[in-house]
């Protein structure tokens, strides 16, 4: 019904010969207006343009969120110098003069913004990488103090070190291990079956468990297992102010947290490959005598002459490697936590991709340089 009104059934204007009075009447709603609305705000605001009319809002029924935002933008966005208006029009009026005149600009993009997006990153991994090898200088000078000082050397945090990271582990990497020797067999027998070389099975499962799978698989579930919780230990003694404790106290870090935790890793890693290898080629052997139905005792008696012993040294090796280097990626990031939970968890999920990446390079790195080590050509 509504849409059939007039404009002028909204507002009267009247002049009496000293002031021209405007007088807004009826509902002044969006549901009112309805198509009206764009055509009323058009002539009021051509009335507005006298500066000395009297605004009279008092005959005004009903009046919304849409009417009072049709006036505010009708008056540009000031009040009027002559107003007559109800108290519960006040108030809207109030509110809306409240509210900020003009939306947030944007900021404007720097010109240098290029070259900023590619130098942030890159000295972000500069201050990492510096970070690190300042570590490995004074885990240097730090193994030089306990050679000339094995009495100082803290056994008991390598031990503690040792048995968290290595036994506490055994139980995941063993589970990991024997399905990823028995998916391996499997895949390797339904392809070997079809060129009638079965035997060759044991061959497969012995080099890519013994050189690749099982050192890869040991150093990436230590490292979002045990190095995830060196650097959240570290980000807690530093929420805690138990760093800075220490430091009151001359105790150094490096001596009391960080060369336990790297030998320990160092010495775990290698005795968790190990484990991690058999219980692998354990599920493979499994698999190998349900699918092919080769014995156990063919293949464990041929193993040795298939896997040449250097395949295994290559393997243990990586394990001191990736451990030591996944204790010391732990350790700089548990150390540059600052003293905030947020800090905290973005820093612990750092330290786990970066580990997991550089584990990755290492062993490209091991299979490139030591490739003709322990492969029977």
């Amino acid at each position: 019904m509504n849409k059939h009104k007039s404009v002028s059934d909204w507002y009267q204007l009247v002049d009496d010969g000293t002031v021209q009075r405007l007088i807004l009447t009826g509902n002044l709603t969006l549901a009112a207006l309805d198509s009206n609305f764009r055509q009323l705000s058009g002539e009021l605001s051509r009335h507005a343009r006298n500066a000395r009319i009297l605004w009279d809002l008092s005959d005004i029924q009903r009046m919304d969120t849409a009417g009072i935002v049709l006036l505010w933008k009708v008056w540009g966005k000031k009040r009027p110098d002559t107003l007559i208006l109800r108290p519960e029009h006040e108030k809207m009026l109030k509110r809306i003069e409240s509210l900020p005149e003009t939306a947030p600009r944007l900021k404007k993009r720097n010109p240098l913004w290029a070259i900023h997006a590619i130098g942030a990153p890159f000295l972000l991994f500069w201050a990492n990488l510096s970070g690190m090898i300042m570590m490995v200088g004074q885990l240097a000078l730090d193994n030089l103090f306990f050679l000339r000082h094995p009495a100082l050397i803290p056994w008991r945090e390598i031990s503690a070190n040792l048995y968290r990271t290595g036994t506490q582990a055994l139980g995941i990497t063993a589970l990991v291990g024997f399905l990823i020797g028995v998916v391996l067999s499997y895949l390797s027998s339904e392809q070997l079956q079809m060129f009638g070389a079965d035997i060759f099975i044991v061959n497969i499962l012995g080099i890519s468990i013994i050189r690749e799978l099982g050192p890869l698989l040991a150093a990436i579930l230590v490292a979002g297992r045990s190095g995830s919780s060196m650097t959240a230990q570290l980000g807690v003694m530093r929420v805690t102010q138990e760093l800075d404790a220490l430091t009151v106290m001359g105790i150094p870090h490096s001596q009391r947290l960080i060369f336990p935790k790297i030998i320990g890793l160092g010495l775990a890693m290698p005795l968790l490959v190990l484990w991690t290898s058999a219980i692998a080629l354990i599920g493979g052997m499994v698999a190998a005598e349900i699918q092919l139905g080769l014995s156990y005792h063919y293949f464990v008696h041929t193993l040795p002459e298939s896997v040449p012993i250097g395949n295994l040294w290559l393997g243990l090796g990586k394990g001191v490697v990736c451990g030591m280097t996944i204790a010391l990626i732990a350790c700089h990031f548990g150390l540059r936590i600052k003293p905030n939970t947020e800090s905290l968890g973005e820093g612990t999920t750092t330290s786990v991709v970066t580990s997991i990446t550089i584990v990755i390079i290492i062993d490209a790195i091991f299979a490139v340089v030591f490739s003709d080590v322990g492969i029977v050509r």
